[in-house]
């Protein structure tokens, strides 16, 4: 009697597994990595990441639909500290609101670093919805002092809250990014899914090309430009596979509007190409992209402005 090559079929009584979907919040202080980790979870960019604190300023809902569960992520503003403007107010409003209504949290630090800001949104973190912490860009502690900067860390980290579990992680890594799903979940209710499978946002293509634009805005101007600056999208047209996009930028002051558009022009020419290599990777089709910049000052410290411009 020969072995059979084929693997050995479970038997017929066997339990399916059952499917699990639940909303999953990404918290921390800016600059912690939450919009990479998103981007790497879902598996596309949706979140759009630079150096500058302020840089996500909704709530974005990334999608990853496997065979046995549907983890909606939803990536958060980092918690505002430093500035007492009503665009701050704005984007500490949707981190709280996102707190009361996630099935678990992922409070996100930096590897081996808890600082003041930290502590401001550790604060703040449900009582009653199990939280993990994410030690994220765990690449940065490297050689043979890893273990003796993270160990004790960890253990400091511990006496903080009541963590569920602690995954030290870099959001670069996909192996990482695998094991977390891995610990994700068993922490999500049993149920059907919320979103189809292909899925991968609830936000609109329009909204998404407005993202995209002001990480290109804030990626050339570096420091020079405060974080005051926005993106409206004043028409977005499709025909086929083809996008129409037409775009104004938004800055405080004159100054800011020569920042943007540079020597001759030519920073508003990257800005605009890279926005539109980006999108059309996105969209997967043609992009036509006009820009312009208006100056109006005021409109961060503006709670109807705001609104208007559709922060929450």
């Amino acid at each position: 009697m020969t072995e059979s090559n084929h693997p050995q079929q479970p038997a017929a009584d066997t339990p399916a597994k059952a499917f699990r979907c639940g909303t999953v919040a990404i918290v921390g202080r800016p600059n912690v990595g939450k919009s990479t980790l998103m981007n790497a979870l879902v598996g596309q960019k949706i979140s759009i990441t630079s150096r500058k604190a302020q840089t996500t300023r909704h709530r974005i809902v990334g999608i990853q639909t496997t065979e046995d569960a549907q983890y909606v992520f939803v990536d958060t503003p980092g918690f505002q500290t430093r500035h007492a403007s009503a665009l701050n107010r704005s984007l500490n409003r949707a981190v709280t609101s996102t707190l009361s209504s996630v099935d678990l949290v992922l409070f996100v630090v930096e590897a081996g670093y808890y600082g003041a800001d930290d502590e401001k949104v550790l604060a703040l973190l449900p009582k009653n919805t199990p939280v993990l912490l994410v030690t994220n860009k765990l690449d940065r502690v490297t050689g043979d002092d890893r273990a003796a900067v993270m160990m004790p860390f960890l253990e400091k980290m511990g006496q903080l809250f009541p963590f569920r579990e602690v995954v030290p992680m870099s959001a670069k890594t996909r192996d990482h990014i695998a094991r977390l799903f891995e610990i994700i979940r068993p922490y999500l209710p049993e149920g059907e899914p919320m979103y189809d499978a292909d899925a991968m946002t609830d936000r609109s293509e329009r909204f998404l090309a407005s993202e995209i634009i002001r990480e290109k805005v804030f990626r050339w101007t570096g420091d020079e430009l405060p974080y005051t600056s926005t993106v409206i999208i004043d028409k977005f047209e499709t025909e086929g596979r083809l996008r129409r996009v037409f775009a104004t930028i938004l800055v405080e002051r004159d100054a800011h509007k020569a920042m943007i558009i540079g020597n001759k022009g030519s920073k508003l020419k990257q800005i605009s190409t890279e926005a539109r290599l980006d999108m059309e990777k996105l969209f997967d089709g043609k992009v036509y992209l006009e820009m312009w910049i208006k100056v109006k000052s005021g409109w961060a410290d503006n709670e109807a402005g705001l609104r208007a411009y559709g922060y929450e």
